[in-house]
């Protein structure tokens, strides 16, 4: 009997990947059915339908569960969901398609069929639409921000359905053992012993400051989950080849074994800094995390949010919305007079005593092949970053 926290709606986990044996009849079967073109974002979803980490969703949300997840965060069932997840298509190719219609789910930028889904509603996405999804998720409808301008990018006709994935592409295998999907975690964890597990999203490679957010989680829980960004990130961001292996030269040399698990997942981020953070806790619930790690400006982009908001809207949230809670942590920083990592709680000095440490800060100092000092990041995780910088030029 497992220990850990229940996937999201208490159910099981739903994973929408046909089996082996029935998708070389289903390839066959899509490639006589009409062909929805995806963004990048909606492939990316499509791989989280696949593995289960979406759970309970078992397709692309409609009109209804989508109002409500904007407005309220709640599908139409009352159940909690923070962020909309739903497929765009064309008014042309929208109005062809017959109700209970199957349709196959093709990746736009490689015509990879990747799903069949049965469309069981259709509904119009206005630029009124759009502006209030910019609004109540980003809290802002500014062109500018990554995710709004993906909303705005939306065509004019969503598609609801069920969803069942036939093809994976080459993403499981891009990434090897890294790609881990949620039923595989919690095995890892149940085999460990774990129960109390503390996620730790990144889409960079981790810093002192990262590295004493997880060193506190480790302290109050079995052990952390250091869970990355596979999907695209904005330009600038550092692969994640390169920042898997700075991760691990990390936690190599400056973690207990056997505390830490590195892995990845297929997401690709919306940059909405405190709705992203909900997010990313009911899918670690889907995980088996009992704890997200929340620190300063978790999941977002510019100044669009405060640092700490991405903390307070969890004190918003409905008892039994969550069962992951977020391990809610103050700004870190070096201090030369404590001689090590610190946040306000537990450092006395004053600020021109502190190392403020930044990832933007860090990319700056790579690019313009600064030395990184050692109260910044370690020099193992330098070395590393140093050499997919110096292969840049």
């Amino acid at each position: 009997m497992s220990n850990l926290v229940q996937p999201h709606g208490g159910e099981g986990l739903k994973p929408l990947l046909a089996t082996e044996t029935e998708r070389a009849d289903l390839k066959k079967h899509a490639e006589s059915l009409k062909q929805i073109p995806m963004s990048s974002k909606e492939t990316s979803d499509v791989l989280m339908f696949s593995m289960g980490a979406y759970t309970p969703l078992d397709g692309f949300m409609g009109r209804d569960d989508w109002l409500g997840v904007c407005t309220e965060m709640k599908l139409k069932n009352g159940l909690f969901w923070p962020i909309p997840v739903t497929l765009s298509a064309d008014e042309v190719l929208a109005a062809s398609i017959g109700d209970g219609e199957e349709v196959a789910l093709v990746e736009e930028e490689t015509g990879l069929i990747m799903a069949i889904m049965e469309v069981t509603e259709k509904f119009d996405i206005s630029a009124e639409d759009k502006a209030l999804e910019a609004q109540h998720v980003y809290t802002t409808t500014d062109n500018k921000h990554p995710g709004v301008q993906k909303v705005n990018e939306q065509k004019g006709v969503g598609l609801a359905g069920s969803v069942t994935v036939i093809d994976e592409g080459e993403f499981p295998s891009l990434f090897g053992d890294l790609y881990q999907r949620p039923a595989d975690a919690r095995a890892e964890f149940a085999e460990k012993g774990w129960s109390k597990v503390a996620a730790f999203q990144t889409r960079n490679p981790m810093h002192r400051s990262h590295e004493h957010l997880a060193k506190i989680a480790v302290e109050v829980t079995d052990g952390v989950y250091i869970h990355q960004v596979l999907g695209k990130l904005k330009p600038g961001d550092i692969p994640a080849e390169t920042r898997t292996k700075a991760i691990q030269a990390m936690i190599d040399n400056y973690f207990v074994k056997g505390t830490v698990i590195q892995a990845g997942y297929p997401i690709e981020m919306r940059y909405a800094g405190p709705r992203e953070a909900l997010f990313h806790a009911l899918i670690r619930q889907n995980y088996g995390c009992s704890h997200l790690i929340v620190g300063r400006d978790h999941a977002g982009v510019g100044d669009y949010y405060g640092p700490f908001d991405a903390q307070h809207i969890f004190d918003k949230l409905w008892d039994g919305a969550l069962e992951t809670v977020p391990l809610k942590i103050d700004i870190t920083f070096y201090c030369s007079k404590c001689m090590g990592m610190a946040t306000a709680k537990t450092c006395p000095h004053d600020k021109e005593h502190h190392v403020s440490i930044s990832g933007t800060k860090q990319r700056e100092m790579l690019d313009a092949g600064e030395d990184i000092p050692p109260e910044f990041s370690r020099p193992e995780v330098v070395e590393v970053l140093q050499a997919y910088y110096r292969g840049l030029k």
